[in-house]
């Protein structure tokens, strides 16, 4: 079911600052940010050669971003994302399996324009998964 690794999301509380480290310390080149008032964030993706670093900024205190950097301030992982062929299929597939679905079970549009689910981290060895339709 599972395809290639799309991205690991980091959630950091200054998206200015992250860029920084990515672009100056490490070299890497950065997306231009976008906004993702659906998903209360601003993201920006990490190039790599492989797959890609999402960064994850929250738009307000209402953002599930907001309530990871309470517990988190200096930021963090906040999530690994997976590629599937086909995300109803994936997600009928789990639920049968007992895996849970966050939200109301329907895919939402992610931050590249395609179906998204994210799936409970504690079916998932303590890790939040993201499902991606390609």
């Amino acid at each position: 079911m599972l395809g290639r690794l799309n991205h690991v999301a980091i959630a950091v509380p200054d998206l200015k600052a992250g860029v920084a480290v990515y672009e100056n310390t490490l070299g890497a080149k950065v997306s231009k940010p976008q906004a993702e008032p659906d998903h209360g964030v601003n993201v920006v993706f990490v190039e790599l050669a492989n797959t890609k670093i999402e960064l994850l900024e929250p738009i307000d205190e209402n953002s599930p971003i907001a309530k990871f950097l309470q517990k988190n301030p200096s930021g963090g992982m906040h999530h690994i994302c997976y590629e599937v062929e086909d995300i109803i299929a994936a997600r009928d597939k789990l639920k049968a399996e007992g895996a849970r679905v966050l939200g109301d079970g329907e895919p939402k549009i992610g931050a590249h324009g395609k179906p998204v689910l994210f799936l409970h981290p504690k079916d998932f060895c303590g890790t939040l998964v993201e499902l991606e339709q390609v």
